[in-house]
């Protein structure tokens, strides 16, 4: 099918439709992709963007009822049979999905998984399949790519493991590539890269690309043509530089709007040192043969040195693998690590688990990815008032006053309380997320990438959120980020880490405005390349 010629688009949808009961996915949407072009679909969750990518290759549940016509190479897809998708999927049409570590199978070596595409769909084994997969690794930026092999997807950081998805995906040569909010988990630098590296595919191999994504910047460095989504439908389309010159619907025009602003409310002179850390290094040993003798050492964290107080934000920012997540675990002693770590005037290092406990109410964390932290098996009310339990505040008939109060607080219904997370959206989660690190009243919440999946006017409502939280409870928050906007809106001070180092830390507006080390200026460079976009 790849060798067929055709005049006509790579990729032809038609009056495309969803439905999954009585809820309309997608409503007769139509586009045409080229081989060499870019299109770009954009809007917000559930807007319908990726369940209009995977009804190109008949990827959707058997409850979805789908209508309209999808052609590839003038083929149809919607009605066709096992042998056609099976040629298609992951050879002519290959996909990055949107979270890397659902995609990746936590039981299989880095080398096995990119390995078993690369043997189904072109036979290669052996020394010439190492040598692909080592060429793949070092194009979508990973480090000591022959080191990592042996490695599983836990022992990635949520960039890397999403740079491995996108070698997985360009391993086969694909003529489309459909990319589900690729950069969403990557740093501006590795992001930066990767648009490269697809636009250098498209020319030289003519590849076509169907590019989904919630970030306006993305799609003004990268694609050839947008259509915006909002329910279903498809409310604008046209050339990318015109739709950004002058875009028409209220919709496109919202978008546009959503950024990060405004600076954070400054700390006083006399507030209380909450956190402090002296020479904190994080090691993990590297062991080798029958008696797994330690022959190196994995180095996350160097010598780290900061302070926090009270009412005051740390942002952490550098590139994946610099050791960001690492130092904030060490912090809250959730990882062994060397050094002092001082907690309200504690030392932490010397306390054992049955003494961190009482401390543990007042450090609390907010992951990434709020779907994968919160119980699919527990409400709204027993996620959130759970901590009240494990630390002995028993919940009783003032727990679920505490917790109707603090949704509000965050800003949803109480009326909710009763509903799973999957009945909400991402943005939504990420308030149940918060609301359930707040109900202890913590002194020091640590916050790892918690707007980096969310949609951009959703990332402005919680940025929002956390400012006034802080302003009301004066709280400390080590801020990890690898989006600069969302850092330099909610940040006193910024640490920049690179493979395990602080390279410069200082004032949130000096290292913005003028970076002192190489490293900083070459972050900062790609932040604004992608962020200038926006005006």
């Amino acid at each position: 099918m790849t060798g067929v010629k055709i005049t006509g688009p790579l990729l032809s949808v038609k009056n495309l439709s969803v439905t999954f009961g009585d809820n309309v996915a997608v409503d007769h949407v139509s586009f045409d992709i080229h081989a060499g072009e870019t299109v770009a679909l954009v809007g917000e969750s559930g807007s319908g963007k990726s369940v209009t990518a995977l009804s190109t290759v008949k990827l959707l549940p058997d409850s979805a009822a789908v209508n309209g016509s999808v052609t590839y190479r003038g083929t149809e897809m919607i009605d066709a049979d096992a042998k056609t998708l099976h040629k298609v999927r992951g050879n002519d049409i290959s996909f990055i999905f949107q979270e890397p570590m659902t995609s990746l199978n936590p039981l299989h070596t880095l080398q096995k998984q990119i390995g078993e595409s690369l043997a189904l769909h072109q036979g290669l084994i052996g020394a010439k399949a190492r040598v692909r997969i080592i060429d793949l690794l070092t194009k979508v930026g990973i480090h000591d790519p022959e080191e990592r092999l042996s490695h599983y997807p836990h022992q990635f950081s949520g960039g890397q493991r999403q740079r491995i998805m996108i070698a997985m995906a360009l391993a086969n040569k694909p003529d489309l590539l459909i990319a589900d909010e690729p950069t969403t988990a990557v740093d501006v630098t590795i992001q930066a890269q990767i648009l490269d590296l697809l636009a250098q595919l498209q020319k030289t191999e003519g590849m076509g690309l169907l590019f989904i994504t919630h970030d306006l910047a993305i799609v003004r460095k990268i694609a050839d043509r947008v259509y915006v989504m909002q329910g279903g439908k498809i409310v604008e389309s046209g050339e990318t530089a015109a739709i950004f010159k002058s875009p028409s619907h209220p919709y496109t025009q919202k978008l546009l709007a959503a950024e990060p602003t405004g600076k954070p409310t400054p700390v006083p002179a006399n507030a209380t040192q909450i956190l402090s850390t002296e020479n904190l290094r994080v090691w993990f040993p590297i062991k080798r043969g029958v008696m797994r003798k330690t022959v190196g050492h994995i180095k996350a964290v160097n010598s780290a040195n900061f302070d926090i107080r009270e009412g005051e934000t740390i942002g952490i920012v550098g590139e994946s693998g610099s050791g960001k997540t690492t130092l904030a675990l060490a912090v809250m002693r959730l990882l062994s690590s060397e050094g002092k770590i001082s907690f309200i005037g504690r030392d932490l290092q010397g306390l054992k688990n049955r003494q961190l406990r009482p401390v543990r109410k007042d450090m609390q964390m907010v992951f990434q990815d709020p779907y994968g932290s919160l119980s699919p098996r527990l409400t709204v009310e027993q996620i959130v008032a759970e901590g009240l339990g494990v630390h002995g505040l028993k919940p009783g008939e003032d727990s679920r006053t505490m917790v109707a109060d603090l949704l509000t607080e965050v800003g949803l219904n109480p009326d909710m309380m009763g509903r799973y997370p999957h009945e909400f959206s991402g943005g939504q989660r990420q308030r149940i997320a918060i609301a359930r690190a707040m109900i202890l009243h913590p002194r020091l919440v640590v916050l790892d990438e918690p707007t980096s999946a969310l949609d951009m006017t959703v990332q402005v409502q919680i940025v929002d959120l956390l400012r006034n939280l802080q302003q009301k409870h004066r709280l400390a928050y080590l801020f990890i980020s690898h989006d600069l906007k969302v850092v330099r809106a909610l940040s006193h001070k910024v640490l920049v880490m690179k493979l395990g180092d602080i390279v410069e830390q200082g004032v949130g507006d000096q290292v913005f405005d003028n970076p002192q080390t190489d490293y900083t200026k070459t972050l900062m460079a790609a932040a604004f390349d992608l962020e200038s976009v926006n005006g």
